[in-house]
């Protein structure tokens, strides 16, 4: 997403393209040629949005969520009121040009130039037989400035009355407490309000003003404008939640693709087995985009997880890692609060950690999934369990996505802990284990390639149905020692005594 605010710096080039953009207010309409919108729509847009604009494209099934109706003539993301159903011209550019982060629609201004996206538009609004312009456009009124009075004033509306947290959860993570769909029947979930980079168009205040204004058409995001609501906000009230909302963002468990390391630090104690334990604060997160599992059968377009953050401490017996995904739902099997939340099938969710069973001797690694039969790797996978099963942790040995097999756990253990929309899970094994052949022997100073799997129980997701990354590193930084420095100190006294006796030799045999 084109983030606003400070967070641009946090985050990836791909969702800082086009981020001047969003200042420059709705753009001006230019007229369009439906002819040419017309080819260019079945060049570009036919395959997901369908021949008669109805979003019912080829591709349509495999995208979550669905491509748009435009016969219905509904826009989501629009700059005029929750009571007028127009959108502004510049509303529809800006999703041409910029893209929807957070699903299969791009960002065609590095494809198309600006009169072709008019002509595209002028195309779509024939869909829905659009003509006009909107009559009224959202109210402002006078921003409010963000500061921590703004933020605290806002933290109170929201969680007033369940007004905004009913849905996006007490940290705004939009962990669900019921199940959401939208006009159309697709299901829908709450956005998790401290990840910007999945904002559909923008984190910047003035767009989150608007979201809380206009509601979100053909959803049950409602306006908070609408002067029938009980929940009724005022414009300046308005601007104190926006201001709030931007707050929520993370600052530190971003991606950042530069990071591809995960760094672990020495302990002189024990691994901390708890998942709320503050040393785990003592290990740099790193943060990984994960992404539906489309490579082997059976493919899996609607993965559910999104990222996943990593920490990673050892001792001189030990190595420990600290796994942390937002979650919506805690997706426990016989439960009937997580079946009321989750899709058809309720699985438990699950994380899985992939190691190669041998150290590369250069750079390269075993196939990304789950390995093969040339070079296998192992699997730690924690299970979140169900009502009649604890959580459970299982050692894997994988030669390919269908070719695994559990075996002992060889002292790998897990622990988790599940709160306000986040799993937490803590994974610890011995450096060194007694079946060489079989597990990953870790040793300090290398890199160790690294890769993850999760599962989301509520979205139904099982087996090869999946998110996924692909392969980063692990490494276990040598610990700060004195030793070198007085090697160094030995070193350097050792050639100051030489200099001086190679000097004094020089001088007597001078004459």
């Amino acid at each position: 997403m084109m983030a606003g605010g400070g967070l641009k710096k946090y985050l990836p080039p791909v969702f800082a393209a086009g981020f001047l953009a969003l200042y420059l207010g709705p753009a001006m309409a230019a007229p369009g040629d439906e002819e040419n919108g017309e080819a260019i729509y079945a060049k570009r847009c036919l395959q997901c949005h369908g021949e008669d604009g109805d979003g019912l494209g080829p591709a349509a099934e495999r995208l979550n969520p669905p491509p748009r109706d435009f016969t219905f003539g509904l826009y989501k993301f629009k700059s005029t009121p929750f009571d007028e159903d127009l959108p502004n011209d510049g509303d529809l550019l800006r999703m041409v040009r910029d893209g929807m982060p957070g699903t299969a629609m791009p960002g065609w201004s590095g494809l198309l130039n600006e009169q072709d996206m008019w002509d595209v538009i002028a195309y779509i609004k024939t869909f829905a037989e659009l003509e006009g312009e909107p009559e009224t456009q959202v109210d402002y009124g006078a921003q409010v400035a963000t500061s921590a009075e703004s933020i605290a004033a806002g933290k109170t509306l929201f969680h007033a009355d369940d007004r905004c947290s009913e849905c996006h959860g007490a940290e705004g993570k939009g962990d669900a407490i019921k199940k959401l769909k939208n006009d159309n029947g697709d299901r829908t979930w709450p956005r998790n309000l401290t990840k910007p980079w999945t904002f559909r168009a923008s984190n910047d205040p003035k767009d989150v003003f608007n979201r809380i204004t206009a509601g979100i058409p053909t959803t049950q995001m409602p306006s908070f404008a609408d002067p029938k609501s009980k929940k009724k906000l005022s414009i300046e009230e308005r601007w104190h939640v926006a201001n709030y909302v931007t707050s929520l963002a993370k600052t530190e468990k971003v991606v950042r693709p530069a990071n591809t390391v995960i760094q672990a630090a020495r302990l002189e104690g024990e691994i901390p087995s708890s998942p709320e334990d503050p040393a785990w604060d003592a290990a740099p997160p790193s943060t990984f985009f994960m992404v539906p599992q489309i490579v082997g059968e059976t493919r899996f377009f609607t993965a559910a997880n999104d990222t996943l953050s990593v920490r990673a401490l050892y001792n001189g017996d030990k190595i420990g890692l600290h796994l942390e995904w937002d979650d919506r739902t805690k997706s426990i099997p016989g439960d009937p609060k997580a079946l009321s939340i989750a899709d058809e099938d309720l699985t438990e969710d699950a994380v899985a950690v992939q190691f190669p069973v041998t150290l590369p001797a250069g750079m390269e690694k075993p196939y990304f999934l789950m390995g093969d039969a040339a070079k296998p790797v192992n699997l730690w996978r924690w299970s979140g369990g169900t009502t009649e099963e604890a959580e459970s942790v299982a050692m894997i040995d994988a030669m390919g996505i269908a070719e695994q097999q559990m075996r002992d756990a060889g002292g790998l253990t897990a622990k988790s802990s599940y709160k306000a929309g986040t799993w937490r899970v803590v994974m610890t094994r011995p450096l060194i284990t007694g079946a060489a052949d079989q597990d990953l022997q870790f040793e300090e100073g290398r890199f160790i390639p690294i890769a993850f799997f999760a599962w989301d129980g509520s979205n139904g997701e099982a087996g090869s149905h999946h998110a996924m990354t692909t392969w980063y590193w692990l490494l276990l930084k040598p610990s700060a020692s004195a030793r070198p420095i007085i090697a160094a100190i030995a070193v350097t006294l050792l050639l100051g005594a030489i200099l001086i006796w190679w000097g004094r030799s020089a001088r007597t045999r001078a004459p």
